[in-house]
Order: C-alpha cells, then sequence, then structure tokens
C-alpha cells in the first residue's frame, strides 16, 4: 500500500481519493466510524477517537494521525488499551504518519484523521 497524497480534506491511497477520515486495517482501507466517539466532543472540543470506536487492534503497531494540525484527541483508554493488547502506539501529525506508515507499513494498522 501506498499513499501518495495528502492534503485537509483528502488523502489518496494506491490511487483511490478519500475525502473522510480512514481506517487501515490489514491493508484494507475504511471510512472511520466516529458516531461511537461523538458524545465525547463537549469534553474535547472535537470527536476524539475513542475505545467506542472500531480500531483495528490486530497489529504490533498502531500509528494514529490527528489531521495537519493535530486536531485529532485521542483519549487516554485508547493508550490503556493498546498498551493492555501490546501493541506500540504511535500518535503524530497525519503528514507524518503517513512517512512512518510508507517506511515500514508491516505488522501496523492505522487510523488517519484527513478532514482538519
Amino acid at each position: 500500500m501506498q499513499i501518495e497524497n495528502f492534503s485537509v480534506g483528502q488523502i489518496s491511497i494506491d490511487g483511490a481519493t478519500y475525502e473522510h477520515d480512514v481506517v487501515i486495517n490489514g491493508g484494507k482501507i475504511s471510512k472511520r466510524k466516529k458516531k461511537p466517539s461523538r458524545k465525547f466532543r463537549d469534553d474535547f472540543g472535537h470527536t476524539p477517537l475513542s475505545i467506542k470506536e472500531e480500531i483495528p487492534w490486530k497489529c504490533e503497531r498502531l500509528v494514529i494521525g490527528t489531521g495537519a494540525n493535530g486536531k485529532l484527541p485521542v483519549m487516554k483508554k485508547v493508550k490503556k488499551e493498546a498498551e493492555r493488547r501490546n501493541v506500540k502506539i504511535e500518535v503524530l501529525l497525519t503528514e507524518e504518519a503517513i512517512k512512518v506508515l510508507n517506511e515500514n507499513p508491516e505488522k501496523t494498522n492505522a487510523v488517519l484523521h484527513v478532514t482538519c
């Protein structure tokens, strides 16, 4: 898998363009379903990544792209769950997350915030 382009509001992966947050799970790309996390929006000023979402845990490393400006909050329970599952978690700006994914995608899943 190759992530070719990222700008606020869109990301291109293997020639396909997505205009929403994406989840990469075992090389498969899907839309992030953030509805379960919306109830935490008022606490964070933005819909955070919470353990209520379908996070792709079946990996050795989980890369979370927090957007161009780092606006995606990641709840502490997500980090604790990663530790419990023995999954290394990397929380980075989406641009940096893409570099990490392109350099070494082996046994790595991701949640990438694209919309801001």
